[in-house]
């Protein structure tokens, strides 16, 4: 019997030397770290990021555009997966690839397909790597940075914690390049307004900063899952984590309720695009009844947006309340609001699925 399972998310920051090319040591220490959880019986999952930069090293166009960036991920995840199988290799452990895209979460076959995979791979022993699918992401439905992957893995999984590794020894009170009197939180209860406001920012190298890091530790925390954010470079840092050692990093505690890892993409990972204003009975029917949301509940379309985005839904007093996936473009939306079902020709009833809709805190 297992001590629980537990998902580790890698920045590039953490990977990668002055000059931004990955450094194996960075890599062999992560993995020492995890053979030594699982020689305790863990099972471990890695989050990685880093392809491009492995890519980089071995071919360096002049070209920064996404097309090009892909190409180089291409080239580079197949140097970063032997530096992690050696690695791993070297403590008896064995791991193994899977490029996952945001389908694979939200698209209930591909997501059920992922799940099984991932969980066979712990099964037999192995240690999955995980890295976003960038070498084909289309840029408008790509994640963007792998914190927000590490959590809908977490959730996949029902891990039992998710610690996110980082250049930083956690979430500090203020930016210490700016601030040096900047000193460790060392427990989030819940991550609000006023801690998004004071780690706003991408990091130095890789696409995610602290801001991206707290999104994720909301998501692990509505999925039920503990995390801890904590630096890299930190000796024992994953088996103090593990312990709940206090002072490891910063520890985001779970909530009692659970989100499907759907529900979690659709609530804190895709970007809103316009605003559905809702009547009073359409809200009680949403928040009691957990009902769609249907045409003649809606009073106002904000924005412009096409089928299947994501938009918020807010009640009479402009409060959002929810968010969910669109079935119709807003010009659409805006023609069917405040009408019947039945008087609306050739379209599907609902606005919102009760399936696509999210209740947000």
């Amino acid at each position: 019997m297992t001590q629980g399972l537990v998902v580790v998310k890698i920045g590039t920051s953490s990977l990668t030397d002055d000059q931004g090319f990955i450094a194996p040591g960075h890599i062999e220490r992560l993995c020492e770290q995890v053979a030594g959880l699982r020689n305790d019986d863990y099972q471990v999952a890695i989050v990685t990021s880093g392809a491009i930069s492995a890519g980089r090293a071995v071919i360096a166009p002049q070209e920064d555009d996404i097309v090009t960036l892909q190409a180089v991920s291409a080239v580079g995840q197949t140097r970063l997966m032997q530096v992690y199988e050696s690695s791993l290799q070297s403590h008896g452990y064995v791991g193994g690839q899977i490029l996952l895209a945001p389908g694979d979460f939200f698209e209930r076959e591909q997501y059920l397909h992922a799940r099984q995979t991932l969980r066979r791979l712990l099964d037999l022993g192995v240690v999955p790597i995980i890295n976003e699918n960038d070498a084909t992401a289309a840029d408008a439905i790509r994640f963007g940075d792998n914190d927000r992957i590490s959590a809908l893995v977490a959730n996949t999984l029902e891990a039992d914690l998710l610690v996110i590794l980082t250049d930083t020894p956690g979430v500090l009170t203020a930016d210490p390049r700016i601030d040096a009197s900047a000193s460790l939180i060392e427990e989030i209860n819940a991550v609000d307004r006023e801690l998004d406001a004071i780690v706003s920012g991408p990091g130095v190298r890789g696409s995610g900063g602290m801001a991206s890091k707290l999104a994720a530790a909301r998501m692990a925390a509505w999925s039920g899952i503990r995390t801890v954010i904590a630096a890299a470079d930190r000796p024992n840092v994953l088996s103090d984590a593990a312990a709940g050692v206090p002072g490891v990093g910063t520890q985001v505690l779970a909530r009692d309720s659970s989100l499907s890892a759907k529900r979690l993409w659709i609530a804190f990972a895709v970007q809103s695009e316009g605003r559905l204003i809702v009547d009073q009975g359409a809200k009680q029917a949403l928040t009691e009844q957990g009902t769609s949301l249907l045409p003649i509940g809606v009073v106002e379309v904000v924005g412009e947006f096409v089928e299947g985005a994501a938009v918020d839904v807010a009640g009479p007093d402009g409060k959002i309340f929810a968010k969910g996936l669109i079935s119709k473009r807003s010009d659409q939306a805006s023609e069917s609001a405040g009408r019947r079902s039945d008087s609306i020709d050739g379209q599907r009833d609902e606005l919102i699925h009760r399936d696509d809709l999210v209740l947000l805190p």
